[in-house]
This record gives C-alpha cells, sequence and structure tokens, in this order.
C-alpha cells in the first residue's frame, strides 16, 4: 500500500514539474548561475542547444531534462569556457545522436572564450606555455586565460617561462618516480594512480611553499606582521617596476 501511494504521488508530481514556466527556470538556476537571464535562454534555443516545449498560448514550457540540459550547458560555459559548438556536440554525444570528438576550439574561439588578443596568445606560443595549432584544447583556455588576469599585474608571457621550467621539472619528477610502474606488463592503471597521487602532492606542497614565502614577505591574506610596511592594494606589475 505505502508502495501505490509514493507511485500516486510520482504520477501526480510529474505533469506539474514537467510544465515549468520561464520563470521557475531562473528561480532554479540563479542560486548557481546569477547570470542566467530570459534572454540567454532564448539565445540558447536559438542556437539549437535546448528546445522547451511550447504552450497552446505559445510561452515555453520546461521538463526536469530541459533544466537539466540548462544546467550542462552553463555548467560547461563557467567551468570549461567552452564555446557554444563545443558544448553541442557534447550534448549531441550524450544524445547519442553523434560520435565523441575532442574538445577542440579554433583559434578566433580560443580568443572570444579567454578574452585575450592575437598578440598575447602568439607570445604565449613564443614561449611555449601554449602549444601553436590549428585547433586548442581546454588545457590551452586555463593558460590563456590565467595569463589574461596576470597581465593585468604586468606580468608578461616572458615572465611566466620560469614558471613553465618549474612545472617541466615537477612532470620530469613525476615520471622518475612512476616509471618502474609503467614498465610493469599489465594495466596502466597503477601507474596513472601514482602520478595523480603523487603530482598533487607536489602541487600542494608547491602551494604551501608559496603561501610561506608570502607570509615571510608580509603579503599573506592574514593581517601583516609588526613592522610591515602596508602594500598597496593595486600592484604595480613587473614592468613598471623593472623599467622594461
Amino acid at each position: 500500500m505505502m508502495g501505490g501511494h509514493r507511485a500516486g504521488l510520482g504520477q501526480a508530481r510529474t505533469p506539474a514539474r514537467a510544465n515549468i514556466g520561464i520563470g521557475q527556470v531562473l528561480a532554479e538556476l540563479r542560486p548557481e548561475f546569477p547570470d542566467i537571464s530570459p534572454s540567454k535562454i532564448r539565445f540558447l534555443e536559438a542556437e539549437g542547444l535546448i528546445t522547451p516545449a511550447r504552450a497552446e498560448s505559445g510561452y515555453r514550457r520546461f521538463a526536469v531534462a530541459d533544466i537539466e540540459r540548462l544546467r550542462f550547458i552553463l555548467t560547461a560555459q563557467r567551468d570549461e569556457y567552452l564555446p557554444l559548438r563545443v558544448i553541442k556536440a557534447r550534448l549531441d554525444t550524450r544524445d547519442g545522436i553523434a560520435q565523441p570528438e575532442p574538445d577542440a576550439m579554433t583559434r578566433s574561439e580560443l580568443l572570444e572564450v579567454t578574452g585575450a588578443n592575437e598578440e598575447l596568445l602568439g607570445e604565449l606560443e613564443d614561449y611555449g606555455l601554449v602549444r601553436r595549432a590549428r585547433h586548442y584544447g581546454t588545457e590551452a583556455v586555463g593558460v590563456v586565460r590565467c595569463a589574461v588576469a596576470l597581465r593585468e599585474y604586468g606580468i608578461q608571457p616572458r615572465h611566466l617561462r620560469a614558471v613553465k621550467a618549474a612545472a617541466e621539472r615537477e612532470v620530469s619528477l613525476v615520471e622518475q618516480v612512476v616509471a618502474p610502474l609503467a614498465r610493469q606488463k599489465g594495466s596502466r592503471e597503477p601507474a596513472l594512480r601514482a602520478a595523480r597521487e603523487v603530482a598533487g602532492h607536489i602541487a600542494r606542497l608547491h602551494a604551501t611553499l608559496v603561501e610561506d614565502g608570502l607570509n615571510e614577505a608580509g603579503l599573506a591574506s592574514g593581517a601583516p606582521a609588526a613592522g610591515t610596511p602596508v602594500v598597496a592594494s593595486q600592484a604595480p606589475g613587473l614592468r613598471s617596476a623593472s623599467g622594461r
């Protein structure tokens, strides 16, 4: 009897849940995606990423699947900075109407999603921080977005060569550690798991050492030590500080 009661509740709730107006969709998604708006939802529909039903009055009506699809799209935009073309390909794959493809984007798409200009991207490629290619993956997006943010403080791609060199040394250390596992016959999973764990420990150690160095310099987020001069909120940048 209790099982039948639960089934009845589910049947009663499903039609209402599958008949949600755009205002309710906004209310549900805004806590997680504050910039969601009716115009953005209409744009995603026009681009073919969502296809909400229409009531006889012409108003859009959203089902649970439509809301989850919107959440998928908005998360990919926010967390991975993917262009809509790549997100649509992922959705097509998830829907079973296309084969998986690499999350590759063109040069113009990379510039658009990162806010970089051609000059900055060219310098990042010249200094080896981004591989020059016809198409770029999500790793390039992360590097370029960081470079755009650091440029606001006067940090240019040439200054980031030391960061790249340090990362390469850390990768080499991880490779040495897992080499015995990688040479073993059978599954590569033990080597891959060990590489992830070692890399994670190194990343945490790196972050701790940087934080410790900032503490020593009086630049940590906590209150400055007694006698430490106050640092201005706007960093002067390496260019102005060095005169270069």
